[in-house]
């Protein structure tokens, strides 16, 4: 079974370099020709919560040859048309593509590459890429984990097949909900990783910070209301239930505050990806993450003022308007709710 990581970045370089340790025979895919270089040549290099180096097979998506049966696609959602369709000569009728993206991003990977061909699955740890060959794992080696899925909610041979290659890096559990436990990812990254990107900061500050705190517990309150709306049922990540964090006034927002400190507490260290892209002055996924709460509320005339003000602010540093610093707390405002 011929088996590749495509969009081998501080994630992918961690997976890869576990699942080669432990045994997995699988090739890192790249478009960074000097991180792909750095990673033949030195090998894949962890750093951080976790001290390793190995050695793996690294090429660009020019290099590829032949047919890959998986796939684990971690490619940023904004390089989606280029990446997949240089996938996409490489697929046959019964390769699998998992999807392990930000966001929802199952459709969009689906209508290039064939519904039939696709999973979808969240990562739930986090790193940070360093330099060419070296990534910092940001989360405490105990609670790193997937959840996947077939969008049809069945669990056939092909999704215990993927299951099996990325539990050689985490734990996997396969799970028939993909809606529930992908919005209950989408309300982790938008909640952590906009205000992130946005106050140029890592998940520890924004705990570390009462307003940040409030802030964060809005995006998950909005973001909640949206799948009541939609009548979606979240699956527990990591132990954890996010139904809890739906709030009605300021006693029980303040409730909320232990709740996530539970929750990211062994993710201190990480900082979002989106932020890593603003210091590179690239674009970030932020249309596929707190974007997505603002669409939907949109739709359902659910207010999203929190979310909002995240995908203003981070396009605003994308466009050279504003810088990713903490200051930029002051430019939100909470909404009014009652005291209890």
């Amino acid at each position: 079974m011929r088996t590749a990581i495509m969009g081998a970045g501080s994630l992918g370089t961690i997976a890869g370099a576990l699942i080669t340790k432990r045994g997995g025979d699988i090739v890192l895919i790249d478009a960074n020709k000097e991180h792909v270089q750095a990673l033949n040549e030195q090998g894949a290099t962890i750093t951080g919560t976790m001290e390793l180096n190995i050695p793996v097979k690294a090429i660009t998506p020019q290099e590829m040859t032949g047919i890959y049966d998986v796939v684990l696609y971690l490619v940023k959602q904004t390089y989606n048309d280029a990446a997949l369709k240089q996938l996409l000569p490489h697929l046959g009728p019964d390769s699998v593509v998992c999807t392990l993206q930000n966001g929802v991003p199952e459709d969009a990977v689906a209508e290039i590459i064939g519904i039939e061909r696709t999973l979808s699955g969240t990562v739930g740890w986090g790193a940070t890429y360093v330099r060419p060959g070296v990534s910092m794992l940001t989360s405490e080696p105990n609670k790193m984990s997937y959840d996947i899925g077939e969008l049809d909610g069945s669990i056939r041979e092909r999704t215990k097949k993927v299951a099996e290659l990325l539990n050689l890096s985490a734990e996997t559990i396969i799970v028939p909900n993909l809606a529930g436990i992908r919005w209950t990812k989408l309300i982790v990254n938008a909640t952590m990783s906009g205000l992130s990107a946005a106050l140029g900061c890592t998940y520890g500050d924004i705990l570390d910070n009462e307003k940040a705190l409030a802030c964060a517990a809005h995006i998950g309150n909005e973001a909640l209301e949206i799948v009541k709306a939609r009548g979606i049922k979240l699956e527990p990540l990591q132990g954890h239930d996010l139904s809890v964090l739906a709030f009605q006034n300021k006693q029980e927002r303040t409730a909320k505050y232990p709740y996530y400190k539970a929750i990211y507490t062994p993710h201190r260290l990480l900082k979002a990806s989106m932020l890593q892209d603003l210091e590179k002055g690239l674009k970030t996924e932020i249309d596929a993450i707190d974007g997505v709460i603002t669409e939907w509320g949109k739709k359902l005339g659910i207010a999203t003022p929190i979310s909002d003000k995240v995908v203003e602010i981070v396009k605003g540093i994308e466009a050279g308007k504003y810088t990713y610093q903490i200051e930029n707390l002051e430019m939100f405002e909470l909404p009014e709710i009652p005291e209890a």
